[in-house]
């Protein structure tokens, strides 16, 4: 398993939010979304934004915490990387 996580560090509705990645596909990146219960509708174009309760199952369920500078680091020796369209939010929050 390649799916990556970085530090929940990111404040947005009251909440600490990650990144979670593949290194190897989107798919992998969407199956793992989909074990956590995350909507596709939330996929920013190479990565998933995640509340920090969601980054925690991640991890129990196998997502390996990295630094953000290796996750970026990593997305991009896999090709995955996709350039930024200007500032991003979460396009969903669980209940």
């Amino acid at each position: 398993m390649a799916v990556l996580v970085d530090q929940a560090i990111w404040n947005w509705r009251g909440r600490r939010w990650a990144h979670m990645v593949s290194d190897v596909s989107y798919d992998e990146l969407h199956a793992f979304a989909e074990l956590l219960e995350i909507p596709r509708r939330a996929f920013q174009g190479d990565h998933y934004d995640v509340p920090e309760d969601y980054r925690a199952e991640a991890i129990r369920l196998g997502a390996v915490e990295v630094d953000a500078r290796v996750l970026v680091r990593r997305l991009r020796a896999a090709g995955l990387r996709r350039a930024r369209s200007g500032a991003a939010t979460p396009a969903w929050s669980p209940a």
